[in-house]
């Protein structure tokens, strides 16, 4: 399975206190509730479960052994104390999950799950994450070479804003396809046609950022390719005077001299090359600062 094919990923607002963003992202299953309006189930039954055994056996005791009674007693103390300690676990845990269930209503708007978004929508939002994941992995960027724009900050931001927009944009597809009849009357078609065009260019529009984003991520790609070429023939490098002398040990003086001025260019061009691919890189992420969707 290609990485495009794959859902897109929970994607929450990050300039959410960090604190809150943790505990959102800690627990998906818990925003899906809050969004559907589902409640925790109660572990009531479970309580109820170990009482009704604490009885049968106290009466199994009582019956069968002798001195039931006392046993039974001894055994009702430290079954109810187990039972006891149960009920107030299970009560914390449920008073725990209420408040997150509370907290992933509070900021429901603040999150995109990827059920919120129609399949178009996203497939749109996986590549952006898929573009914002190269760049994010890459060794220019853990080298601090091509953060001309905060990528830690600036690109989790362009995520966000692409996946909050994709989410109205999937609401208002499903209203739409609602509304439209599929079959308009005839002469009709020219008053639905602005509302299905509003549509359509704000697709057009995330989509050409999704196009921006995986510019970039290709600029990078190469921009990487290029470091880890010009990494190795550093190593290289280091080894010049070693090829040069064996050049000038054992090939003719005319062609010596031409081959020990190749490797003095060859370090020169790679670098310049990486220089160039980084600079292309960084032009293509002022691009996304230029039109910000915030």
């Amino acid at each position: 399975m290609t990485p495009h094919a794959l859902p897109p990923r929970l994607v929450i607002d990050p300039s959410l206190p960090r604190d809150v963003w943790a505990r959102l992202w800690s627990a998906p299953h818990l925003l899906r509730m809050a969004r559907t309006g589902t409640e925790p189930a109660s572990a009531r039954g479970q309580v109820v479960l170990i009482l009704l055994t604490v009885v049968t056996l106290l009466a199994v005791l009582v019956v069968r052994l002798p001195g039931g009674p006392i046993v039974a007693a001894v055994a009702a103390a430290g079954l109810g104390t187990i039972a006891l300690t149960r009920e107030l676990s299970v009560a914390a845990d449920r008073r725990d999950l209420r408040r997150r269930v509370r907290l992933a209503r509070q900021y429901a708007a603040h999150y995109v799950l990827p059920e919120d978004l129609d399949y178009p929508c996203q497939r749109l939002l996986r590549r952006a994450q898929d573009a914002v994941d190269a760049v994010l992995c890459s060794a220019v960027h853990r080298a601090g070479l091509i953060d001309t724009i905060d990528n830690q900050v600036t690109l989790p931001e362009e995520v966000w804003q692409i996946a909050h927009r994709l989410s109205r944009l999937s609401a208002m597809h499903a209203e739409h396809r609602k509304v439209v009849p599929r079959v308009l009357p005839s002469g009709l078609e020219d008053a639905f046609r602005p509302y299905t065009t509003a549509l359509d260019a704000a697709w057009t529009s995330l989509s050409k950022r999704v196009r921006h984003l995986e510019q970039y991520a290709r600029q990078v790609s190469r921009a990487d390719q290029v470091f880890h070429a010009q990494q190795r023939l550093e190593t290289l490098a280091a080894r010049t005077p070693d090829y040069q002398r064996l050049i000038a040990d054992t090939v003719r003086d005319d062609l010596a001299r031409r081959h020990i001025r190749e490797l003095e260019e060859q370090a020169r061009q790679v670098r310049r090359l990486f220089e160039e691919s980084v600079l292309q890189a960084r032009r293509t992420a002022g691009e996304l600062l230029r039109t910000p969707l915030t």
